[in-house]
């Protein structure tokens, strides 16, 4: 591949021929991108297509002339770098995510998001995984055990939260956009510990000590993984504080803000731990502390950057993913069984829609139980759009699949090829088909009246960064059009408000001790030419 591309640009000076192919690399994902920005742009009031989509499109197109150019022989370029996936691109999506989420929304409906989030995750690893082991039998597979299934199946419970997140518009739809994006970020986030959790754990002779010892390792790394963020943010937000870089220098501030939102990452995987929620919680308490105690022109600077970072990272992602998707390695491997690659594909896609339906519907149930007032019960047609989102599988879907199935992205093992080569399939298949009809099927069940009544509930759209964690006393209290509840004399009416009751307490002790002591909103520095607060 090298070679061909080196022959394609024979005037790159005296450069050796690795390094032809490195500049040329180079040079062709950064005019990808460029295309991809430039396409999404034009095709920006298109009903149909969204950005996701477009990159996806332009990564197979790109694929299929790479692949006519080196004759089929080589797909170097092509091959998935999980380490590339996890270390530098989901970083920056997962933290901007955080950073810019309308806090008020996410923890009103906090309970609801874990719910689907962490139970959700693992009922539909456990229809999957149950369902592969009654299906996969009929058609001869017999080279996986149970520790393989199980990790198919949180291969394939990961939702794509990337891709959910460009068909869903905060502003639009606050509290669907809420619901979906908390979900799935808390769904890979669970993905993740559940796959290394499984890898970690020797299933074959099943036991209650090893299932006992199994559940505690989960919620020991998800609890674990929460702390570590808010601590990383907690610490960023203190040193900015005490030391306040902006009066000498507005660079440093920002720097610094970066450099701890990528270190909360890394000793997430550093310590074994989700990165992925680590730096989501990073994200919100940075937010929330942090962004307040910088200066002006600090607070315009790392908004822009950070949604600037997620915005070519998600762009990237879908390049890179199109372009694997033709890794000719894996396909020769399948070539002579493409039935047994199929309705393994078929298998699995039809135990997504049913595990996802299994959950979804139930708990959403179950959620409407504990609100008294009908505008915060989820509705069917919301609960339709909210399993449908959920269909799409993505990158973190792949990047499981290569770490359990290859070893350095390759494979010479033909039922191994079957499982990446299903995985793409499925990726390709429900981004491609359940994106595309995303926002026809939102229109069509929210009309764009009553996707304006549900504007309510997130009546501070434009000004979610300036909002405190669960918002401000008005935001908590005139918003969301809940009078002062008493104190509830039993477990029964806690549970009936509990978002409401958690979020006064909160207020009253982030007023009392967290924000004197870490800034925020009203706790500016006070030092000669500090940023002054403004109003709500």
């Amino acid at each position: 591949m090298a070679s061909v591309l080196a022959s394609l640009f024979p005037k790159l000076g005296s450069l050796g021929t690795s390094d032809h192919a490195s500049v040329v690399s180079i040079n062709l994902f950064v005019a990808l991108l460029c295309a991809c920005i430039i396409i999404g742009h034009l095709l920006e009031e298109n009903r149909w297509v969204n950005e996701s989509i477009t990159a996806l499109i332009i990564g197979l197109c790109t694929g299929v002339v790479i692949l006519l150019v080196s004759g089929g022989k080589s797909s170097h370029l092509l091959v998935f770098s999980e380490d590339l996936f996890f270390i530098y691109v989901l970083p920056p999506i997962i933290f901007n995510a955080g950073f810019q989420v309308k806090k008020k929304q996410f923890f009103v409906n906090f309970i609801t998001i874990m719910m689907f989030g962490a139970i959700g995750t693992l009922v539909s690893c456990a229809i999957i995984s149950l369902g592969a082991i009654q299906t996969f039998k009929k058609l001869d597979i017999e080279f996986l055990d149970i520790g393989d299934y199980l990790a198919i199946g949180a291969i394939f419970a990961a939702t794509d939260s990337v891709c959910t997140l460009q068909v869903l518009h905060q502003d639009e739809t606050p509290l669907l956009y809420s619901l979906v994006f908390g979900e799935g970020v808390v769904n890979d986030a669970t993905s993740v510990v559940l796959f290394n959790a499984i890898q970690n754990f020797d299933l074959t002779s099943m036991n209650p000590s090893i299932a006992l010892s199994f559940l505690g390792n989960f919620f020991y790394l998800f609890l674990a993984s929460t702390l570590l963020g808010a601590g990383t943010g907690l610490l960023s937000a203190y040193i900015i504080k005490k030391l306040y870089f902006g009066r000498h220098s507005t660079d440093r501030e920002v720097a610094l803000m970066m450099l701890m939102a990528y270190l909360s990452y890394l000793l997430a995987e550093l310590f074994y731990l989700s990165g992925i929620l680590t730096v989501f919680f990073c994200g919100i308490v940075m937010s929330h502390y942090t962004w307040h105690n910088v200066t002006e022109s600090s607070r315009v600077t790392t908004r822009h950057t950070f949604a600037t970072l997620s915005f070519l990272a998600e762009t990237f992602l879908f390049l890179y993913v199109g372009m694997d998707a033709l890794d000719i390695e894996k396909w020769k491997f399948v070539g002579d069984r493409p039935g047994l690659s199929i309705s393994v594909s078929s298998i699995l896609m039809g135990l997504i829609l049913l595990g996802r339906a299994a959950f979804v519907f139930p708990l959403s149930f179950l959620s409407n139980l504990m609100k008294k007032s009908s505008e915060q019960k989820i509705t069917f047609r919301q609960q339709v759009i909210i399993w449908w989102a959920g269909l799409m599988r993505g990158a973190v879907s792949m990047a499981l699949a290569y770490n359990k199935f290859t070893r350095g992205g390759h494979t010479q093992l033909q039922d191994n090829a079957i499982m990446i080569t299903s995985t793409i399939t499925i990726v390709l298949f429900s981004t491609m088909v359940f994106g595309l009809m995303t926002k026809p099927l939102i229109s069509l069940l929210l009309p764009p009246q009553r996707q304006l009544s549900t504007v309510s509930s997130g009546a501070n759209t434009p000004k979610s960064l300036t909002a405190p964690l669960l918002g401000s006393r008005e935001d908590s209290e005139v918003d969301l059009n809940v009078p002062d509840l008493p104190h509830p004399p039993s477990l029964r009416m806690l549970l009936t408000a509990p978002s409401h009751k958690v979020h006064r307490y909160w207020r009253k002790f982030d007023d009392a001790f967290m924000r004197p002591m870490f800034g925020g909103r009203g706790f500016a520095p006070p030092a000669p030419g500090s940023p002054t607060e403004q109003g709500p």
